[in-house]
């Protein structure tokens, strides 16, 4: 078996005052059999640094402008299977406290919507990665975090 690299970014930005959280609202077709909820992300292109990424995936689906620079990275997820049933891919995801513009969907092809979600009440049903995510930094669980590898068997002596 050959493997890539499978590397994807999720910004998440939180508009502390209102608690808040720019969500956007996947339609079919997509890796998630019915629509879901997630954050603005996508996949690292070839020779393209994660933030750099994060920031031009977060302005093709919402419009909102991030500077890679203001990044910072928050929680990585390592997941067994990937978005496509193939393989494991990791997932970067960033926060930023500084950004602009105004939330649109500007890919109304794959997505059905966007929208301030409260932080505390976010939209159902979700992408188990981004609500992984999600619990881990609304609880400020642990940075690193898998999905659905199997549990190693019990050592024997």
């Amino acid at each position: 078996m050959v493997m890539t690299s499978r590397l994807s970014v999720s910004v998440l930005l939180h508009e502390q005052r209102a608690d808040r959280i720019a969500t956007v609202y996947y339609g079919p077709p997509s890796w998630h059999p019915t629509p879901a909820w997630t954050l603005p992300g996508g996949k690292v292109d070839p020779s393209e640094s994660a933030d750099r990424a994060a920031a031009r995936e977060l302005y093709e689906e919402t419009g909102l402008v991030v500077e890679p620079a203001d990044l910072q990275l928050d929680h990585v997820l390592h997941a067994a299977l990937g978005w496509d049933g193939n393989g494991e891919y990791v997932l970067f995801l960033f926060t930023a406290e500084r950004w602009t513009g105004e939330l649109v969907n500007r890919e109304p092809d794959k997505h059905l919507g966007v929208a301030w979600s409260p932080a505390r009440a976010l939209p159902k049903p979700m992408f188990p990665s981004t609500a992984t995510l999600l619990d881990a930094y609304l609880t400020n669980g642990p940075r690193f975090l898998t999905l659905d590898w199997p549990q190693p068997a019990p050592a024997t002596n």
